[in-house]
């Protein structure tokens, strides 16, 4: 189980820089299930769980080599 210790939380920009999408892309993946969803910090910062957006690219990594196989 994941402790509140190992939560990292990331920025819109990392996130960008690590999934390698546009923000518009985030948000519309995000709106159809197919994207970790944000936390609300406060009344106008949200972040995401730098976890599930790592656990999301191994997943395409992942499929991208079945594809492949």
């Amino acid at each position: 189980m994941t402790r509140p210790s190992d939560f990292r939380f990331v920025r819109l920009a990392e996130v960008c820089r690590t999934a390698g999408l546009s923000r518009s892309q985030i948000y519309r993946l995000e709106a159809a299930g197919q994207f970790p969803k944000r936390v609300k910090l406060g009344q106008s910062a949200s972040a995401w769980i730098e976890s599930e957006v790592l656990q999301w690219c191994a997943d395409r990594i992942a499929a991208s080599r079945e594809v492949a196989a």
